[in-house]
């Protein structure tokens, strides 16, 4: 069992640092993002974690503020086992109930103080089904509630998005030992995911009851928006 664990954990650190070097910033947008659920909830909260496997926003948000519990919902059993581990390490597992899922299989009627989408809405192809996971997210949030999202996005059609990828592949190349073969079969399967523009990904939070909707990160390809349940 102690084997099992300790080579988990080295899986955790990897994608843990696989994540840091797609985004450079991201450790800089989850302290804004603790910033601004502090800013906007009361101390004894209830957040629910869309995409939480990793359990990186559990590790920001969970010992600073021992007050909130969370749900944390991921359709990957192993990326969830990543985050009930680190919630463990943490000493802080009892606080947070895992769904193995997607919103859709949190309890219908449960209501939350806050919610996040961190890295999810670009491995939705369908912009339907985008445009329902952001409803049914504003489903389980109470009036007023804070909502944070950060996806990749962008329109292929611009010339700007191959500039923004040529530095996305420049960064890999400059900070791994990845061969520029490898980068570019990975560049491959990045261009795979389901980028929309900036004004589509506003458009859908609108439709799907948000308001108050502003920009609060960008870096190359990946943007964070707030908002606030209406």
């Amino acid at each position: 069992m102690t084997a099992k664990m300790q080579f988990d954990k080295e899986m955790a650190a990897e994608y843990d640092r696989g994540v840091r070097r797609t985004l450079p910033t991201y450790d800089s947008m989850f302290k804004l993002v603790q910033a601004y659920l502090r800013a906007n909830i009361t101390q004894q909260e209830s957040v629910l974690i869309i995409g939480a496997g990793g359990g990186n926003e559990l590790a920001t948000l969970g010992p600073a503020n021992p007050e909130w519990t969370f749900t944390a919902v991921d359709p990957a059993p192993p990326m969830l086992d990543f985050a009930r581990m680190k919630a463990i390490d943490l000493k802080m597992d009892d606080r947070v109930e895992f769904v193995e899922g997607t919103v859709n299989d949190v309890t219908d009627e449960k209501l939350f103080g806050a919610a996040t989408c961190m890295l999810v809405l670009h491995f939705i192809e369908d912009v339907d089904e985008k445009s329902n996971l952001l409803k049914k997210i504003r489903h389980h949030l109470s009036p007023g509630a804070p909502f944070v999202m950060a996806s990749m996005y962008g329109n292929p059609s611009d010339p700007s998005f191959n500039e923004l990828f040529a530095l996305w592949k420049a960064y890999w190349l400059d900070s791994t030992n990845l061969t520029e073969a490898e980068v570019n079969e990975m560049e491959k399967t990045v261009r795979k995911l389901s980028f929309i523009p900036e004004e589509e990904i506003v458009r859908l939070l609108r439709e799907a009851g948000f308001g108050n909707i502003a920009k609060f990160f960008t870096t190359n390809m990946f943007g964070g928006w707030i908002c606030k349940a209406e």
